[in-house]
């Protein structure tokens, strides 16, 4: 079985710099909190689907204390020689879908400075290893049709998609595993 709480890798971006793919840590909430407060509105608006000025304790804490059953949580990190930074995660939130079909929803959030450079691409990887060691037969997310980027990123997977629009500018996307 697969110790997903001290899941760790290096993986290289498009660049050359090498970041590191880690199980996200109670202790993260301070850089994820750093992180927030960098990203424009716009990030901010396809991910969360509404303008977000700010982030408090207690989604901080949501989103750094996970149980890495239903919910699993990867962050990007950056070492540079002064101090680590988030740049990136996504996670995943696992469900019971119809009878024997287990399924998961993901969300992906990489800082502004840093997209289109495959930190969602290698966090997808790396979540797709963890869910299908779960037995996790799909992956669903809802994705602002505006949001081009986080769409390639699910139609590079190579998995079988589907897309459905749900109203509102908001596409529903399911992938097989």
């Amino acid at each position: 079985m697969m110790d997903i709480r001290n899941y760790q890798v290096v993986e290289t971006l498009r660049s050359g710099q090498p970041i590191t793919i880690r199980a996200i840590r109670p202790e993260d909430g301070t850089l994820i909190f750093e992180g927030f407060s960098e990203l424009d509105q716009h990030s901010l608006y396809l991910r969360f689907f509404q303008f977000k000025r700010t982030i408090t304790d207690q989604e901080i804490k949501y989103l750094t204390e996970v149980d890495f059953v239903d919910h699993v949580a990867l962050v990007a990190v950056a070492d540079p020689i002064d101090k680590a930074k988030v740049i990136g995660g996504g996670r995943y939130f696992a469900y019971q879908h119809r009878a024997k079909i287990r399924s998961a929803e993901i969300a992906f959030m990489v800082h502004d400075l840093y997209q289109s450079q495959g930190i969602a691409t290698l966090i997808m990887k790396h979540l797709l290893i963890i869910a299908r060691a779960d037995r996790i037969s799909q992956f669903e997310a809802d994705v602002l049709s505006e949001n081009a980027k986080m769409l390639a990123v699910f139609s590079r997977t190579g998995l079988p998609m589907s897309v459905t629009r749900v109203g509102g500018g908001v596409l529903h996307v399911t992938l097989t595993l």
